[in-house]
């Protein structure tokens, strides 16, 4: 049985590895956040997102990878920072995920927006505070994030950034609001205002800071159960800080 669920984990791993946190990811994220949000802002942010939900509106700014007319978002996903600084001259030129969420959550607080781009500015804000918070979507400006790091997982070829993306979460074999409902139950008010008390720059330290263990791997680059379950913590909280942070951003906006 076991070696059933990891088949079926792998396959879906080689085919979403260029995108971030996975489906689940994004999902439980959002379902998260949306738990922690005032009744007020959520109403605001549903009737924006209508009929789309916030946990899957996380998932939209990576199926339009295949739509040529959001080409020009393609690198808004990630960025670089060496020591956890932000430096706009390591930047891609079409933008980074730091930018477009200060730009974009200022054009939203803003207003005055036709409601079809609003509601697209913001999933993609959603989907931008999300991935910031996967470490290797702020690279180290060597190896693409960890999509140069070729390794195995369970015995199936995948790269470092895949596994952080999906194959640990997804070896849970649990639902986001399985493992949402779960990681909810940490929540309390000094954790909350802990990470709410953060900045941008902030959350770039943190990613740094996150890197001896992302990248703590045998000369083998042979991964399995000691690798995931040596990272469930860092993961979970990734997770736990990004629910926080999306819930504060949307209620500075929409509160």
């Amino acid at each position: 049985m076991k070696k059933i669920i990891a088949t079926s984990v792998f396959v879906f791993l080689l085919v979403t590895q260029t995108f971030a946190w996975g489906q689940l990811g994004h999902y439980l994220i959002g379902y998260m956040a949306e738990k922690q949000m005032k009744r007020s802002v959520r109403k605001k942010v549903e009737k924006v997102l209508s009929p789309m939900s916030l946990g899957r509106s996380g998932t939209w700014m990576d199926e339009i990878r295949s739509d040529s007319a959001f080409d020009y978002a393609n690198s808004w996903h990630y960025m670089t920072s060496i020591q956890g600084e932000y430096n706009e001259s390591i930047q891609e030129k079409g933008g980074n995920v730091y930018a477009e969420i200060n730009r974009i959550k200022s054009e939203l607080k803003a207003g005055n927006l036709d409601p079809k781009k609003e509601a697209e500015m913001l999933k993609m804000l959603i989907h931008m505070v999300e991935d910031i918070h996967q470490p290797l979507h702020v690279g180290n400006g060597e190896d693409r994030g960890g999509n140069d790091v070729k390794l195995e997982y369970f015995g199936r070829s995948t790269n470092l950034h895949a596994v952080w993306d999906s194959g640990i979460i997804d070896g849970k074999s649990m639902s986001y609001t399985e493992i949402g409902d779960e990681l909810s139950r940490r929540l309390n008010k000094d954790l909350i205002a802990g990470y709410r008390a953060g900045t941008m720059d902030t959350w770039l330290a943190e990613a740094v800071a996150a890197r001896p263990a992302v990248y703590n791997f045998p000369e083998s680059k042979k991964l399995s159960y000691s690798y995931g379950y040596d990272n469930t913590p860092l993961l979970e909280e990734r997770l736990i800080a990004a629910s926080v942070r999306l819930a504060q951003i949307l209620e500075e906006i929409y509160g």
